[in-house]
């Protein structure tokens, strides 16, 4: 059965330990000198894909349309292809960290993590939307 194109879900960090996988990522940035932090959390396509994309997954191109965009409790907002995500594609780990150098995130709000960009400028705090959806071509008025 498909899901609705457009729904809502809500989750506390403290349930997406509980319902999903909890997976680690390590990140070392020197953007403002070398840091090294320890993440957990699910996999960001996992809790897309527990709360039912609007897409048929045996469609591969299909797949390649649709955008994530994550918006945090700062302001700050970040937009990924679901190519990046899709095992199929890009394979890239991104996590929906729950917790930080061991430390829970649940007062704090989820972290956004994209271990594999060498900058942390998609790093998202305090995440407070997740939008999932398909990207219309742009009328090309021809």
């Amino acid at each position: 059965m498909k899901r609705p194109a457009s729904r809502t879900e809500r989750w506390r960090a403290l349930d997406l330990n509980t319902v999903l996988d909890v997976r680690d990522a390590r990140r070392d940035c020197a953007t403002n000198g070398p840091q090294h932090h320890v993440f957990e959390g699910p996999l960001l396509r996992d809790v897309v894909a527990h709360a039912g994309p609007a897409f048929d997954a045996r469609r591969r191109k299909d797949r390649s349309r649709f955008l994530i965009a994550v918006s945090g409790g700062d302001g700050h907002h970040t937009v990924l292809s679901w190519a990046e995500l899709d095992a199929d594609f890009g394979n890239s780990p991104v996590l929906l960290a729950t917790r930080l150098d061991g430390e829970d995130l649940d007062e704090a709000g989820c972290q956004l993590v994209v271990p594999t960009d060498l900058c942390g400028a998609r790093y998202v705090s305090a995440v407070t939307h997740v939008w999932f959806g398909a990207l219309s071509p742009p009328s090309l008025g021809m």
